[in-house]
């Protein structure tokens, strides 16, 4: 009985994480895929090396998350995500740092 119920609760923290990426990615696709796509205005490309030094120059994920909340370039402040939480911008980042 225990293990049935371990599993479920485990089943259900898988759900809830797969979920909340999918409504990070249903953002992405809604506010950043137009310029992290194709390098517009010099938004690093999704999956590009320079991810790394620009997270290394701002402290980690959440310096990243700061200077879109801030604006960076031509990035308005919270890059047009204007429902975006913390969570959904690291969510977004992270997915563009590793390509995945």
């Amino acid at each position: 009985m225990i293990k049935q119920l371990v599993l479920v609760a485990a089943a259900a923290l898988i759900s809830t994480g797969a979920v909340a990426n999918d409504a990070a990615m249903a953002k992405y696709n809604k506010s950043c895929i137009a310029c992290h796509a194709s390098g517009a205005a010099g938004a690093p490309k999704v999956g590009a090396p320079e991810w790394a030094d620009r997270k290394a120059a701002a402290g980690g994920i959440d310096g990243l998350v700061a200077s879109v909340v801030n604006g960076k370039g031509a990035m308005p402040p919270k890059g047009l995500c204007y429902d975006c939480s913390a969570d959904d911008y690291k969510a977004m980042i992270e997915h563009m740092i590793s390509g995945k």
